[in-house]
């Protein structure tokens, strides 16, 4: 009686929604693609997880592999030339297999190509006489720079400068959007291009001929996860609606929308899909106050995970490096050769043991939260005065005592100053976390650069820089409190002015 009951009970109780977890890159129609793919998955029943604005290929491409995200907007001569070098698939039916041996799929084409090409003023082309990019070769002092993705593809810079033999030499990588902005401002000669963007117009640039095809044929697609088609078949079913629906023209128009005149990606997103494919969904769009709140409590969290961890690990080696003289050079030497290491390499290593997300933004920022503490806690032990020292063995105390009742207490001023600097250092650093997929400040930094909206990047820059002084005056009261009254005197910190997060 019983188990039939409870068998009707199962059957009765509603399903757990399928979860489909959507990427793309930090370009915006990488993100209007990702969201049209999320806003279909979400009309189907499924949850989409949207994580928006990650590096460049291979931090999706490797968080596609590992099962971070399920889904996202590749194109097929990446694919082929970036992702599948070496390999050489041929058509679609190898690149197909290629893929499938990785456990992955892609969708049929969505309706238009987005090469890449080599743009230049029109007032330059008409002075020089520029038509197509071999024309270039003839004209050594010009100064190219292009995007940072591009400038290390296999069919970017190095494929682009061997074809046509170019021999410019000094070539510079700049984010994708401040190329746009350098070549319109005149600082810089010509720079890549994505043929469907909409500032080639905004700015009446001349796209030069490919005419030695230095370039393949970058149909836009969807790529997936071989087991989406078994955990989430209608969300998959819903994407897949995409294929062979956006024209070329419409996806010039829908970057235009976002990039020229500032529409929320959500919304340009359910604006094609009620048009293209009549269907009405609600636009995710949260208003400023709740998008400065929600970044808000991300940042907490990875400031405040990664400052307890860098103290907690800190202090012990502080302590240990003051006691061992020997060992203390080596500890002093490794946390100081560490903070060395560029922020954007350190972020990136990590993800293939970490994943994208909160996890390797939080271990980035406690590596980079050690030198101030280890230092400092270095420092307050070891310039205790000899006559402190003596007193306290003439009590007796033991070394745990003496450490415990002596020696923290009077270096506590310098201590205090090594976490509060690393405090500041990590609410900085922690913008930087957005790239990964982390949150916080640095999502509407980024969205900001992309969109060249300085309100967007004052969103995030702002909050940031009024945290850091939060957190500033919270240690400043901490020291009224932690800090023996007699000890309260200003010491300047013995360390050297750390490197700008952003430039490591």
């Amino acid at each position: 009686m019983i188990a039939p009951l409870l068998l009707s009970l199962a059957l009765a109780a509603p399903a757990e929604p399928e979860v489909v977890r959507i990427g793309s890159k930090k370009f915006t129609e990488s993100v209007l693609l990702g969201e049209l793919a999320a806003q279909l998955a979400e009309a189907s029943g499924a949850v989409a997880v949207r994580h928006a604005e990650l590096g460049g290929t291979r931090v999706l491409w490797e968080a596609l592999l590992r099962g971070d995200v399920d889904l996202y907007p590749e194109y097929t001569g990446t694919l082929t030339r970036e992702i599948l070098a070496g390999e050489a698939p041929g058509g679609e039916d190898g690149l197909r297999s290629a893929l499938a041996a990785r456990g992955v799929r892609l969708t049929r084409p969505l309706g238009f190509d987005d090469s890449y090409a080599v743009g230049v003023t029109e007032e330059l082309a008409a002075r020089l006489g520029l038509r197509r990019i071999s024309d270039l070769a003839r004209h050594p002092e010009l100064r190219l720079a292009f995007s940072n993705e591009f400038m290390d593809r296999a069919d970017g810079w190095a494929a682009l400068r061997d074809v046509y033999g170019l021999p410019q030499r000094g070539v510079r990588g700049l984010d994708h959007d401040v190329a746009y902005r350098a070549l319109a401002g005149g600082e810089i000669d010509a720079t890549d291009l994505y043929t469907t963007d909409a500032e080639i117009r905004r700015y009446g640039l001349r796209v030069l001929v490919d005419d030695r095809r230095a370039f393949p044929e970058y149909q836009a697609v969807l790529v997936y996860r071989a087991d989406l088609a078994a955990r989430a078949p209608l969300a998959l079913e819903a994407v897949a609606r995409l294929e062979g629906r956006i024209p070329v023209d419409r996806m010039i128009a829908m970057n235009a929308r976002a990039r020229l005149d500032g529409v929320p990606a959500p919304t340009v997103a359910a604006d094609f899909l009620r048009e293209a494919l009549g269907l009405s969904v609600a636009a995710p769009v949260a208003g400023t106050m709740s998008r400065i709140l929600g970044r808000t409590a991300e940042h907490l969290l990875l400031v405040g995970v990664a400052l307890t961890l860098s103290v907690a690990l800190a202090v012990p080696l502080g302590i240990w490096a003051a006691r061992r003289p020997g060992a203390g050079r080596v500890v002093l030497g490794a946390v100081g050769v560490v903070q060395t290491i560029p922020s954007l390499a350190l972020l990136v290593g990590l993800l293939p043991l970490l994943g994208i997300g909160a996890r390797p933004a939080v271990a980035a920022l406690v590596v980079y939260g050690l030198l101030p503490i280890v230092r400092n806690t270095h420092a307050g032990l070891t310039g205790l005065s000899p006559e402190v020292r003596e007193s306290a063995l003439a009590l007796a105390l033991s070394p745990w005592a003496r450490l415990r009742l002596v020696e923290l207490p009077l270096a506590s001023p310098s201590i205090l100053a090594g976490i509060k600097t690393s405090a500041v250092l990590t609410v900085g650093t922690a913008t930087l976390g957005a790239l990964i997929g982390a949150g916080g400040y640095g999502q509407p930094i980024l969205a900001g650069i992309r969109l060249a909206s300085t309100g967007l990047i004052l969103e995030g820059a702002i909050p940031a820089a009024l945290l850091a002084l939060a957190v500033q005056g919270l240690f400043d009261l901490a020291g009224r409190v932690l800090v023996p009254r007699g000890l309260r005197v200003s010491q300047p910190l013995r360390l050297p002015a750390p490197a700008d997060p952003a430039g490591r």
